[in-house]
C-alpha cells in the first residue's frame, strides 16, 4: 500500500542518519515524527530559514498547482513566507511535451499566486512511469517558528475552510465519471484545488499559534493525530464540529470514504490559546477565511499521545482513504 513511512521506520532507519546535524548548532527543528518542516538559523541571527520538500505522485490532474501548494503550505504552517522553490519534474517516457507544457505552466502560476521564485530544479523522461511525479523544495524566512509539536494542554484546536478539500478534487477529477455524481457536483469539486493553499491562513494565525499543521495524507484526522504526537499531548476532536462541504459529502459517500481521512491540504489545523482563540478568530472572518473550532488539548492522562473522535480513540497511523482507490484504479478495478 503507498503512503507515509510508518514514525517507527522513521524512528529507526531516517531520524538518526542525518549526517552532521548533532555538531550543527544552527539547526532548530530537524526531522522528527510529525514536523514537515526544517528549521535553521539565518545567518544574520535574526530570521530563521524554513525549508520543507514534498513529493506529487498519483494525482492526475493539476500536479503542479498541487505541487507548489502543498509544498508551500508546509513552510506557511511553519511560519514563515514561502519566497523560492525548486522543482524537480519526472515525466513518463511516452509522455509529449504539452504535459510538460502544462506542468510548467500551473507550476509558474500557483509560485505567482503565493509570491514564490521557481530557482531551479530538474527535468527528465522516464521510461518506468505511468503518470508524472513532481517533487518541490519550498524555502522561506521567519521571524518565530511555529512547529507542529508546539500544541500546550488548554488550547483550543481550530481548522480554517473545511475538511477534505483537497481530496474533494481529486475524487472528483480523477474518479468522478465513476462514481455516478452529479456533473455539477464535480465541477464545483474541481475548482477546489484552488483553495488548497493555507497560505494567506497561516499569515494571520501564525500571530496567535502554539502549533499548526497541513493536514496532507490521511485528512483533518491524520493531521490531528500528527500534532498530538509531535506535542505529546491528547487532542478531543468533535466530528460534527469538523465543517464538511455538500460535495464533499457527496463524493465521499459515493466513493465510500471518511471524509476527515482523505487529503486534507486547504484547511489549517492550529491550537491556539484560550486567550488568543477570539481575536484569532475575528481576523480570520474579517479577512474571509472560514474556521471553527473542533477540539480541544489536554495533558496526556498515561499512554502514548493520540487523537480521540467521539468514542474512537486513535494512536496509530493513519492511512488515507484515496490509496485503495487508486490502486483499484490502476490494476483496473
Amino acid at each position: 500500500m503507498p503512503g507515509k513511512v510508518s514514525p517507527d521506520d522513521l524512528l529507526t532507519h531516517v531520524f538518526e542518519r542525518t549526517g552532521a546535524t548533532e555538531s550543527d548548532d544552527t539547526i532548530l527543528q530537524g526531522p522528527a515524527d510529525g514536523e514537515d518542516a526544517a528549521a535553521i538559523e539565518w545567518p544574520d541571527g535574526d530570521d530563521t530559514l524554513v525549508v520543507s520538500s514534498d513529493p506529487i505522485s498519483l494525482a492526475a490532474s493539476q500536479v503542479g498547482r498541487l505541487g507548489v501548494s502543498v509544498a508551500t503550505n508546509d513552510v506557511a504552517v511553519s511560519g514563515a513566507d514561502p519566497r523560492w522553490l525548486t522543482a524537480v519534474v519526472l515525466l513518463p517516457g511516452g509522455a509529449d511535451e504539452t504535459v510538460l507544457e502544462e506542468i510548467t505552466r500551473d507550476l509558474d502560476e500557483a509560485a505567482r499566486t503565493v509570491g514564490a521564485s521557481i530557482v531551479g530544479g530538474h527535468s527528465e523522461y522516464v521510461d518506468q512511469l505511468e503518470r508524472p511525479l513532481l517533487s518541490l523544495t519550498a524555502m522561506g524566512t521567519t521571524e518565530r517558528f511555529v512547529p507542529t509539536g508546539g500544541a500546550e494542554p488548554g488550547d483550543a484546536v481550530v481548522l480554517t475552510k473545511a475538511a477534505g478539500i483537497e481530496g474533494t478534487a481529486i475524487l472528483a477529477a480523477d474518479f468522478g465519471d465513476d462514481l455516478g455524481v452529479d456533473p455539477d457536483t464535480c465541477t464545483r469539486a474541481v475548482t477546489f484545488l484552488e483553495e488548497i493553499s493555507v497560505v494567506p491562513d497561516s499569515r494571520i494565525v501564525r500571530e496567535y499559534a502554539n502549533a499548526m499543521h497541513d493536514p496532507t495524507e490521511g485528512g483533518v484526522a491524520a493531521g490531528l493525530l500528527e500534532v498530538a504526537r509531535a506535542s505529546n499531548v491528547q487532542i478531543d476532536a468533535d466530528r460534527d464540529a469538523v465543517p464538511i462541504r455538500k460535495e464533499t459529502a457527496t463524493l465521499c459517500e459515493a466513493a465510500g470514504v471518511d471524509p476527515l481521512r482523505i487529503f486534507g491540504s486547504g484547511g489549517l489545523i492550529a491550537t491556539v490559546p484560550a486567550e488568543s482563540l477570539d481575536p484569532c478568530l475575528a481576523d480570520l472572518e474579517e479577512t474571509g477565511i472560514e474556521a471553527a473550532v473542533i477540539g480541544t488539548v489536554r495533558e496526556v492522562d498515561g499512554g502514548d499521545p493520540g487523537l480521540s473522535i467521539g468514542e474512537e480513540s486513535i494512536v496509530d497511523p493513519i492511512d488515507d482513504d484515496l490509496y485503495p482507490l487508486w490502486a483499484a484504479a490502476d490494476a483496473g478495478g
